[in-house]
């Protein structure tokens, strides 16, 4: 074992499993950049950068609170005069890692213009410490196995939530430090560190709720922002989920009626689909799947709510073939779930940033959903019958154990700091009517809807449109961007054949 300095060792019982990682705070104790000379990521030749770690507090409510530590990558704008306002960007989830996104920056486009500062939230995977959840990948694996039953994977939740919440805090860590009000004021304590005059933010999806408290909480040096696929404080998220996925899948099926060729090749598909889906729901079908190590054949019994997931999950690349997958189902032909099916046996992850997502989860969604109306939701479709629109089940959240934000957490922010919103006009994730109803309450903001796409348009590679639009703003953050490109994009032109 490596010595241990003094502060360690009076925490030694905690972090044997994390070394010195985490230390603990002294009272007032500001945070630091802590510069190395390499990050966790391959940075690809020719890209010059900076990478650190950003310490902080583990939870500012606690004076002595342990500290922790949160990489950052720093790259250096190609333009040899750079603006003085850098861009800091932020991912989703939550739970997801930032960090992924390093080894791409000669694709992005705001380095022709200013530095590029991307943030990884507390917990995840490159983070010290990584809130791991490898217990509750394992239980999600073998509840998604054809012989698990419902009630029997619900169960298998509840313990791993527990079993892994036990697990961290028994290493020392702090979960109720865990959440979007944490993660916010580090962003703010980024740019004091810095020494940031200025700068801009890009979130999206989850990392827009960062976003929305940077601006409620420390507005100080906030240039312009950008929050693509917007989830916005006030909403509900459980409550609505399901009306959202009904609601694309509706949007979708219109387009085709209103397309000549689309309903003449496919006529009445909105109609025959549903009455579709509402029968395989009442009388599951069977779909053989061979297993991807063992070679033995699956069975899988699939109802309305598995093929409903299958077409959300589809990219905007896809949206052109979702009625001829349609017409497949109805001819009896499941073959496109098989893929999917196939991935649940390939084995658990390791389960990166889970705890991260439970602990935001369950201290600021699942407190402010109606348990009653989510129960009403599950029932509500008949389409997609037995499917909970919960991320979390009540057990799961009573089991993760986490302090319960207050109610200013799911109120709206108002500003008057330049805002874009950006959606892909069939994301039922986050969807475009959540982003027009925070428009009145940021003065200065703009809506941009993407036609035909999805969710995280910022970074649909297929089409650079969305990058672009987000760096004309971020140069000219006081008029909506009008581009060609997006005057360019029409309507899916769906497959007949």
């Amino acid at each position: 074992m490596k010595q241990l300095t003094l502060a360690c060792a009076y925490t030694v019982i905690f972090l044997l499993l994390n070394g010195c990682s985490r230390t603990p705070n002294v009272p007032n104790n500001p945070a630091r950049f802590i510069e190395k000379e390499k990050g966790p990521i391959d940075i690809p030749k020719g890209q010059s950068y900076r990478f650190g770690y950003l310490e902080v507090p583990e939870n500012r409510q606690h004076p002595n609170s342990n500290r922790i530590q949160l990489p950052v990558y720093i790259f250096k704008s190609r333009n040899p005069n750079p603006k003085p306002d850098p861009i800091i960007y932020t991912v989703g989830g939550p739970g997801y890692s930032s960090m992924r996104s390093a080894r791409y920056m000669q694709y992005y486009q705001y380095l022709d213009d200013r530095d590029f500062i991307l943030f990884e939230q507390r917990g995840n995977q490159y983070a010290k410490p990584h809130l791991a959840c490898p217990e509750w990948s394992q239980a999600v694996y073998t509840a998604n196995l054809p012989s698990t039953t419902p009630m029997v994977g619900d169960s298998l939740k509840e313990q791993a939530a527990r079993a892994c919440s036990e697990r961290l805090r028994r290493q020392g860590i702090d979960l109720n430090g865990y959440h979007t009000r944490e993660s916010a004021a580090d962003i703010a304590d980024l740019r004091k560190v810095l020494k940031l005059d200025q700068y801009n933010l890009l979130t999206i999806s989850y990392s827009t709720k960062i976003a929305q408290v940077l601006l409620r909480d420390y507005p100080q040096g906030i240039r312009s922002v950008i929050m693509e696929s917007p989830l916005p404080l006030e909403v509900n998220y459980d409550e609505e989920s399901n009306q959202n996925l009904v609601e694309v899948l509706d949007k979708l099926l219109k387009a085709c009626e209103a397309s000549p060729s689309c309903q003449g090749a496919f006529p009445g598909l909105k109609k025959r689909f549903y009455q579709y889906l509402e029968d395989i729901t009442n009388n599951p079908q069977k779909v053989l799947v061979e297993h991807p190590k063992s070679g033995e054949m699956e069975t899988f019994l699939i109802t309305g709510k598995d093929i409903v997931g299958l077409l959300s999950s589809l990219s905007a690349d896809d949206v052109p073939t979702i009625p001829i997958i349609m017409e497949r189902f109805l001819a009896g032909d499941l073959a496109a779930l098989k893929p999917q099916l196939a991935s649940l046996l390939e084995g658990p992850s390791k389960g990166a940033g889970v705890g991260m997502r439970l602990s935001v989860w369950c201290a600021e969604e699942y407190p402010f959903n109606s348990q009653d109306k989510i129960q009403e939701e599950t029932k509500r479709y008949a389409i997609i019958s037995g499917l909970s629109p919960a991320v979390y089940s009540a057990s799961v959240c009573e089991a993760w154990s986490v302090k319960v934000q207050g109610p200013l957490e799911n109120k709206a922010v108002k500003s008057d700091i330049p805002v874009l919103l950006m959606n892909g006009e069939y994301d039922n994730l986050t969807p475009p009517k959540w982003a027009s109803k925070m428009l009145p309450n940021l003065s200065n903001s703009y809506h941009l809807v993407f036609p035909g796409w999805r969710h995280n348009v910022a970074t649909y590679w297929s089409n650079p449109c969305g990058m672009e639009s987000a760096n004309a703003f971020f140069n000219d953050p006081y008029s909506k961007p009008n581009l060609e490109c997006f005057s360019q994009i029409q309507a899916p032109e769906f497959q007949l054949e």
